[in-house]
Formats: structure tokens, C-alpha cells, sequence
């Protein structure tokens, strides 16, 4: 997504909904948002959101990188997530939405511990995403088990 129009997402200047190729920096906004929730981004958490969009996008590790790059910074300067929830939500089919839920949950667990800001992003990101805490939470068991829904 080039940069210009996400500063006007992020303003609030542009309200068309965007693309679903452009919702890309959205999630991977969300997925970096969920890694610093604890206070910690760590190179691990990079690696495992660099092969989450890779699998998803089918991208190779450095564009990747790149597209997380890109979420990083419109993660730096977003004010809430609203903007990101909204564009996903309207760009992204629902059974899409739930495996980004997964993919959020493997971010907030790759440390191996639960912080409560990780949880409380968690609710406010599954409700704005339109998803129900049950969804969330049979995401988090597949991931727990190893396991993902199709599409991460």
C-alpha cells in the first residue's frame, strides 16, 4: 500500500474502504500491535509475523519483512486500531477473519506467557473484527494444539 494513502487511513481523511490486497499492511498492523502489546518485541516475534504473511500472502521472507515493515509503521502511528479493524472487516471474507484471529494468537503466544494487555487486546480486536470470544478462543486452543485453519 503505498505510504500516502495509509497516512490518510490512519487520519481518518480516507474513509472508502480498501482493497483486500491493501488490507495486507492493515493485518499486518494488527499482528505487530499484538507482538508489542506486552511491553517486549523480540526478533522472534518478527520471524513468526514475516512467515505468517509469507503463508498467508504467499510472499517470500523479504517481502514479507517488508510488508511488516509497513504495518510497523502505521502501527507506530496509529492512534487506536480502529482503522485497521474497519479496513480488515470490510476487505477480509469472515472465515479469513478467524484465521487471523489464529495468527494473533500465535503472535501473543510465542513467548509462552500471557500478559493482561495481550488479553485485553485480544477482546477489543476479536469484537472489532466481528468475531465472538468463543471464536477466539477455539483460535487460541488450535494454536495451543499445534494446529491452524486453513489460509495461515
Amino acid at each position: 500500500m503505498p505510504f500516502d494513502r495509509l497516512k490518510k487511513l490512519l487520519s481518518g481523511a480516507d474513509v472508502r474502504p480498501l482493497p483486500a490486497e491493501d488490507a495486507r499492511a492493515a493485518i499486518a498492523a494488527v499482528l505487530v500491535m499484538a507482538a508489542r502489546a506486552d511491553g517486549a518485541y523480540e526478533g522472534r516475534e518478527q520471524r513468526l509475523i514475516d512467515q505468517v504473511l509469507a503463508d498467508r500472502y504467499g510472499l517470500d521472507l523479504s517481502a514479507a519483512a517488508r510488508l511488516r515493515a509497513e504495518g510497523e509503521l502505521a502501527e507506530a502511528e496509529a492512534i487506536d486500531h480502529y482503522q485497521f479493524t474497519r479496513s480488515i472487516r470490510q476487505a477480509v471474507t469472515l472465515e479469513d477473519r478467524t484465521a487471523i484471529v489464529e495468527a494473533l494468537w500465535k503472535v501473543v503466544l510465542a513467548d509462552a506467557s500471557r500478559d493482561p494487555h495481550e488479553d485485553s487486546l485480544m477482546r477489543q480486536l476479536v469484537e472489532r473484527l466481528g468475531l465472538s470470544p468463543m471464536d477466539s478462543a477455539l483460535a487460541r486452543q488450535r494454536v495451543a494444539a499445534g494446529g491452524s485453519m486453513p489460509g495461515l
